[in-house]
């Protein structure tokens, strides 16, 4: 049939691009990413909700000055690590955009800003749960089937790259910012609960078909502008301390994960934001920074999403660690992004 010759014509042109022919890097298919705003490139666009990015001043060092959804000044790292595997230079929202074949066979972003491993942490943002990012994961095979087939799909589906960057709206808004969760749970009782919650979503992850996948831990929420401590703009410690118990405690079961799985030919690899993050602070000068204390769009808990739509950002943002009151600028991010890359991740190739 003439349609499904047009089809074929496509994929010999699409599928030596999408199987990095010819640039003599290791087979990787595509990219995709789970989690909440830090890799949400525009998932919320369409979303009821008030954590979303698709308005000035966000996106004003995107190429072509557009605010795509993502927050930040610029690309986010979901961009960053699809261009560090080599598969492409962003990474698009898989909801609410016509996505093309090229962009179904090199991988899309299932995150949504305001998510966490705990499903409570989503309904105040009206965001989608980490179940809910699992089931688009499973439209989204189901679509990819369908146009080139259960073969061509579960190729594409083995041999991609997982990334699920959660966790840090759980503890900031569920637990400390909003006692939804306070009265249930201490804070250790509370992070054995999202460290379950976090093994949970990985294995089903892995279930589904996900061989390599990149477990990235919890920033220090407690060096954020908006939790900073008032008055002193000091790190609030027992913030940093719930991230970094958390931290702790997911690595060892990513070890556990690559014990017991191993001879499935999956692997895991965990991915330490947090020292990362703390570096760039603490030796800010060192990397070209000026600013760690304050974001470059403001510092409060309303300083972010819709809160600062169309308001002016400061004129020196590669100053700036920090965009708005809770997201890294895009330098900070690619410093970041890279050194991680370097410390594990290149394990997953």
């Amino acid at each position: 049939m003439p349609g499904q010759a047009l089809l074929c014509m496509l994929l010999t042109v699409l599928l030596p691009v999408a199987n990095g022919a010819g640039t003599g890097k290791v087979k990787i298919s595509a990219i995709f990413m789970f989690g909440d705003s830090m890799v949400d490139p525009g998932n919320n666009n369409h979303r009821i909700t008030e954590a979303k990015a698709n308005f000035p001043p966000y996106g004003q060092d995107f190429p072509g000055g557009k605010a795509t959804g993502r927050f930040s000044n610029g690309k986010v790292p979901g961009d960053m690590l699809a261009s560090r595997f080599g598969v492409k230079e962003l990474l698009p929202p898989y909801v609410g955009n016509d996505l093309e074949l090229t962009d179904l066979l090199t991988g899309v972003a299932f995150a949504s800003g305001g998510s966490g491993y705990d499903p409570f942490t989503s309904v105040p943002a009206t965001a989608t749960t980490s179940t809910g990012q699992l089931e688009s994961f499973l439209d989204y095979k189901e679509k990819l089937k369908e146009l080139v087939g259960e073969e061509e799909m579960t190729r594409v589906v083995s041999e991609g790259v997982y990334f699920t960057v959660m966790g840090g709206n759980d503890l900031v808004n569920n637990y400390f910012t909003f006692p939804l969760r306070r009265h249930q749970y201490d804070l250790p009782s509370y992070v054995e609960f999202l460290v379950s919650s976090a093994v949970n979503f990985t294995v089903k992850l892995n279930e589904m078909g996900a061989k390599k996948i990149g477990f990235i831990g919890i920033p220090p929420i407690g060096c954020v502008p908006s939790q900073r401590k008032h008055g002193s703009r000091e790190c609030d410690p027992l913030r940093n301390q719930a991230a970094e118990l958390f931290n702790s405690k997911i690595a060892k079961e990513i070890d556990r994960l690559n014990a017991e799985r191993h001879i499935q030919d999956s692997r895991f690899a965990y991915g330490d934001i947090y020292y990362n993050v703390l570096d760039l602070i603490k030796r800010h000068g060192h990397y070209g920074f000026k600013e760690v204390t304050e974001g470059c769009c403001g510092s409060t808990v309303l300083n972010a999403a819709i809160f600062i739509q169309y308001q002016p950002a400061c004129p020196n943002v590669y100053d700036y660690i920090f965009w708005d009151s809770f997201h890294p600028t895009e330098k900070a991010y690619n410093i970041v992004v890279d050194k991680i890359f370097q410390q594990s991740l290149q394990y997953l190739i």
